[in-house]
């Protein structure tokens, strides 16, 4: 198979994948999706000769790091909105808040909202994507064994941040602990 035909095939049976993939990292934020993943393809296009057998977790890989610069971006964006005096609201974001203790795996997403942002993608590779640790370590550009060591402390963290909430709501309503620097949370 050509590195062309090669390419088409990784578009054709991964495309929803990654689609999904980036849409769930931006809360759903539509042209933003669309943004990121024109971004990975056109990536994809252009290393298509070093496109693996197994593309998906490369592709993840791809996307994560065509996030992180979506994401930069979109820092910059904000600021110079916040800058210029505009509501963000105005711009077709929708600030949702985080789901309500009614709702089924509330405490789960809440507490994964909590953790670093590197916890949070190891975890998600995981149970979202549904990769295996070799995979996950593609995405991640990492070993197979620091990959699962990631997922461990990673799991760690998740349960000792779910024990906590359940430790808080015993104890009656404080504030989120999203206020907190990044630099003191979990790392």
């Amino acid at each position: 198979m050509s590195n062309d035909e090669t390419f088409a095939a990784a578009y054709r049976e991964h495309y929803w994948a990654v689609s999904r993939y980036v849409a769930r990292r931006l809360d759903g934020r539509t042209s933003e999706v669309e943004e990121v993943v024109a971004e990975v393809f056109t990536v994809a296009w252009r290393r298509r000769s070093d496109l693996p057998a197994s593309p998906l977790p490369w592709l993840y890989g791809v996307a994560r790091n065509c996030l992180s610069n979506a994401v930069r971006g979109y820092g910059r964006r904000r600021r110079l909105v916040d800058k210029l005096g505009h509501d963000e609201t105005a711009h077709g974001r929708q600030i949702v808040d985080s789901p309500d203790s009614e709702q089924p795996g509330a405490w789960v997403h809440d507490a994964l909202a909590r953790l670093a942002p590197a916890d949070q993608e190891v975890l998600r590779l995981t149970t979202w994507e549904e990769l295996g640790i070799d995979e996950v370590a593609v995405a991640l550009g990492c070993g197979s064994r620091a990959a699962a060591m990631r997922l461990h402390r990673a799991r760690r963290r998740l349960r000792a941040e779910i024990d906590s909430m359940r430790t808080t709501v015993a104890a009656g309503p404080t504030t989120p602990r999203r206020d907190i620097p990044k630099e003191q949370r979990h790392g």
